[in-house]
C-alpha cells in the first residue's frame, strides 16, 4: 500500500431508535439553514483484531470497508475529544477475501497489537444521509440514518437495529461549550422523535454485546 493516509477527528453523536420511528427535525438544529438531498449508501464492513482482542483492550477499532465516500482500511481510536481516525483508499488488489491487513495499517497499531489479526465482525448498513449546511452553504453536521444488520464471527451471533447518527462538520461549532449545547439541542429533538442517545459507544460494541 502505497497511498498516503488521511486523518480526522470524528466528534459525533449514536442514537438508538425504534425502526418506525420520524427522523427528527433537522432544521431546528443549532446553525442550520438548510438540508441537502437523501444520499443512499450501502456499507460493508469487516473488523479485524487480535485472538486475545488487544485491538479492543486499546480502545482501537480496525476495519475494512466498502460502499461510500470514505470506503477504505481505518483505524479508529476512541479519546475523550472524539474518534481519531486514519484511513487508507482500497487497492486494486486489495483482496478481502485474505483476511490480510495491509503492512502500513498493521504499523498503524503496531503499538498496541500485533499479527495475526482475525476477522471478529461483520456490519452492513443501509445509510441514508443528510448534509446540514449553515446560511453560506457550508457544512455544519451530518446526519445519518442507518439500518444495521451486523454477524459477531466468533459466535455466528447476528443481530440488526436502526440507530441514527450526528457528526460535526468543518462548519459546526469549534469550542467546547457551543459543541456542548448543538449536542444537547440534538438530543431534545431526537427524545421528541421517539429516540435516546445509544447504549453502545460503536457499532461493533454492539455487534459484539458490548
Amino acid at each position: 500500500m502505497t497511498t498516503e493516509p488521511t486523518s480526522s477527528l470524528e466528534i459525533e453523536r449514536k442514537y438508538d431508535v425504534d425502526a418506525a420511528a420520524p427522523l427528527p427535525v433537522l432544521a431546528a438544529l443549532p446553525g442550520v439553514a438548510g438540508i441537502g438531498d437523501a444520499e443512499i449508501r450501502e456499507l460493508d464492513a469487516r473488523y479485524f483484531d487480535t485472538a486475545d482482542g488487544l485491538l479492543a483492550a486499546a480502545r482501537t477499532a480496525l476495519r475494512r470497508r466498502t460502499g461510500g465516500p470514505d470506503a477504505g482500511w481505518h483505524v479508529k481510536r476512541s479519546t475523550p475529544e472524539g474518534k481519531h481516525e486514519t484511513r487508507w483508499p482500497l487497492e486494486e488488489a486489495d483482496d478481502l477475501g485474505t483476511a490480510a491487513v495491509p503492512a502500513a495499517v498493521a504499523a498503524e497499531v503496531a503499538a498496541v497489537a500485533a499479527p495475526p489479526f482475525e476477522v471478529i465482525a461483520r456490519i452492513r448498513n443501509a445509510r441514508v444521509a443528510y448534509a446540514l449546511h449553515d446560511a453560506a452553504g457550508d457544512l455544519v453536521a451530518e446526519f445519518v440514518d442507518d439500518r444495521v444488520s451486523a454477524r459477531d464471527e466468533r459466535t455466528g451471533r447476528e443481530s440488526s437495529w436502526r440507530e441514527w447518527e450526528l457528526e460535526l462538520g468543518p462548519a459546526g461549532p469549534g469550542d467546547p461549550d457551543a459543541i456542548t449545547a448543538f449536542f444537547a439541542a440534538a438530543d431534545e429533538l431526537v427524545r421528541a422523535a421517539g429516540g435516546r442517545v445509544a447504549a453502545s459507544e460503536s457499532k461493533l460494541g454492539r455487534a459484539l454485546g458490548r
